[in-house]
């Protein structure tokens, strides 16, 4: 029985570009490989997936995404072991999520066997693009946007799913300053912000330069109606150690379902960690550092995995955090990351294997 991978065509590139790599020197996003999937939904369904070498499209101007913001995507990555092998981690946790977030922006669901298979099939052929120096890894970003004509305020009749892939270097920002929102909003009950839409993203960026113009690095969330209740750190899922319990804010309309995130939770239990997933708000954190009780706080997302916070501020003051040693953010980094890079056992059952 003819299966859907049976049909994914591939075409190469005539000359790979690799040999002009520096893969000692990589900027994050910014060096694409050889080539990429390429799926198309028309008349009513989703076409076989094909892999052709990465480059330029071509869009109508009157292509909907242009003008009414249908886009998605999802961030994950491929990682090889010292035995060469090629790993994924929890695709299909990212496969659910990107319906997840299309469904909400009205965008026809991928099939499980289109998305995995094509993505397969696009690793097997760039899977020396795969760096292999300690912490580097191949960047994956799977997106679909409407790609339908038209200026009607309504869906489009048709849609481009791709995944690209980009090597990456050890990502290493050391510890951020973030700055407390006050004023804008991330997202809003029965908005999008659970979902992986672009235009969430594109809205935080004005707010984090503000941030970022007052010697920040990032922008802590706080909820639309109050500010009172931190959701998130900048782009990623926000976790905060109070004494021994680490604390993060559960899931919502407002508040991505990070992989990472989840992720981090299971280890966490499993090194009998203490951890709590509820509502937290900025003054208890305030309360926490004035007393010496916060003892961490950390973004969780897939580039970073861990990315250590060493300064909040709010209302015109600053707040340091203290420097630990075997922290809690350094434990679950190792943990996960031996993990991914298949150094340790995975007792969850989370690392996939890519037949080359």
């Amino acid at each position: 029985m003819q299966t859907i991978s049976d049909t994914i065509t591939v075409e190469k590139v005539k000359t790979s570009k690799i040999e002009n790599v520096d893969f000692n020197n990589l900027e994050f996003g910014k060096v694409l490989t050889d080539h990429m999937m390429v799926c198309d939904f028309k008349n009513g369904s989703w076409e076989t997936p094909k892999i052709v070498p990465y480059g330029p499209i071509s869009l109508d101007p009157s292509a909907k995404i242009f003008h009414y913001g249908q886009s998605v995507f999802e961030g994950m990555k491929a990682y090889k072991d010292s035995d060469g092998k090629v790993w994924l981690f929890r695709p299909l946790e990212n496969q659910k999520r990107i319906n997840i977030s299309s469904k909400r922006l009205a965008i026809p669901e991928i099939p499980e066997a289109y998305f995995m298979e094509g993505l397969k099939a696009l690793l097997k052929v760039d899977h020396q693009w795969i760096p292999t120096a300690e912490g580097s890894s191949l960047y994956i970003r799977p997106f679909v946007f409407a790609s339908g004509k038209g200026f009607h305020a309504s869906p489009a009749d048709e849609y481009k799913f791709i995944i690209a892939c980009a090597p990456a270097g050890s990502y290493f920002a050391g510890k951020v300053k973030v700055l407390i929102e006050e004023k804008y909003s991330r997202s809003a009950n029965g908005g999008v912000g659970f979902a992986k839409a672009g235009g969430n993203y594109a809205g935080q960026f004005y707010p984090t330069q503000l941030a970022v113009d007052k010697g920040y690095n990032q922008v802590i969330w706080t909820d639309d109606n109050t500010h009172e209740y931190i959701e998130e750190a900048g782009a990623m899922n926000i976790f905060i150690r109070i004494n021994d319990t680490l604390i993060t804010s559960p899931t919502s309309d407002r508040i991505l379902d990070g992989i990472t995130r989840k992720s981090l939770i299971e280890i966490a239990k499993d090194e009998n960690i203490e951890v709590a997933v509820r509502p937290i708000t900025v003054k208890e954190v305030i309360e926490a550092s004035k007393n010496g009780s916060l003892k961490e706080m950390f973004g969780a997302g897939t580039a970073a995995v861990i990315s250590p916070i060493s300064t909040f501020g709010y209302q015109d003051q600053d707040y340091d955090l203290p420097s630990l040693e075997n922290s809690y953010a350094t434990i679950l980094k190792k943990r996960i990351t031996d993990i991914q890079y298949n150094k340790a056992e995975d007792k969850f059952g989370w690392r996939y294997p890519v037949q080359l």
